[in-house]
């Protein structure tokens, strides 16, 4: 008699760069099919950042798109799955009130988890594209806790109305930009394996999703979401318990 294995259960899932918002609802449906049929059957979920288009603040939850994200996530905690958080550079205003409101806990990136016999090291990828001197230098500027706290005491709708002008010209620059300055550079992601000693890194933000061999380890790279117009993308990484990672793809 032939024995059947059962497929080795599920310890965690990755995703990034969905950029839900109202605008995409196909793209949020599939985001909330995924969070049904997959997420809930899962040990851990990771959100490795730009899951919201932007976030203009916690005082922003009450808006009804944002509050059938956060339900749909509240289900999926609520299944005895652990759901993680690690900002990206669109939605990395999200703060306490989200993760209550969700169920689920804010992480500081790096950070690094052992899982599967694996040692992971993950982050959301905006860090490590250190030849864009330019956003590099943005970054730090509204990562940096004082310059938050002046923003965050704007009026939301003011608040709204810069982040729709920052986007903007965010679109401006990339146009003009080259491949590989968009792109993490090889001396960050070396710097990030030293740092941390992970085996393997897993990131979003470059919207290539691909795996990289670095010197014996590995470098997993998670597509964006996108179902409201063409080319369609989105898809998630898997890891089971036999420490094996799967990419996956929407159907």
């Amino acid at each position: 008699m032939r024995t059947v294995r059962a497929p080795a259960r599920t310890l965690a899932l990755f995703v990034s760069d969905l950029h839900l918002q109202a605008a995409h609802p196909r793209t949020a449906e599939a985001f909330f099919r995924f969070l049904a049929e997959r997420a809930v059957h899962a040990e851990r979920l990771y959100l490795l950042g730009d899951i919201f288009e932007y976030w203009a603040g916690d005082d922003d939850l009450d808006e009804p798109f944002h509050q059938s994200v956060i339900a749909a996530l509240r289900a999926v905690s609520a299944a005895g799955v652990s759901v993680y958080w690690l900002a990206g550079n669109r939605d990395f205003l999200v703060g306490p009130g989200l993760a209550e409101a969700a169920g689920l806990e804010l992480l500081a990136e790096p950070h690094v988890i052992e899982l599967g016999g694996k040692r992971i090291a993950l982050v959301h990828g905006d860090a490590q594209c250190t030849a864009d001197l330019k956003y590099m230098a943005f970054r730090a500027q509204v990562r940096d806790r004082a310059w938050q706290q002046h923003f965050l005491g704007m009026p939301l709708a003011q608040r709204k109305s810069i982040i729709a002008g920052l986007r903007e010209g965010s679109r401006e620059a990339q146009a003009g930009q080259a491949y590989e300055i968009m792109d993490v550079t090889p001396s960050a992601v070396e710097a990030l394996f030293a740092d941390t000693g992970a085996d393997v890194i897993v990131h979003g933000h470059t919207h290539r999703p691909a795996v990289h061999a670095v010197g014996g380890k590995l470098r997993y790279v998670l597509p964006d979401w996108e179902r409201d117009s063409e080319p369609l993308r989105g898809g998630w990484l898997e890891l089971d318990a036999a420490g094996q990672f799967a990419a996956h793809t929407i159907d």
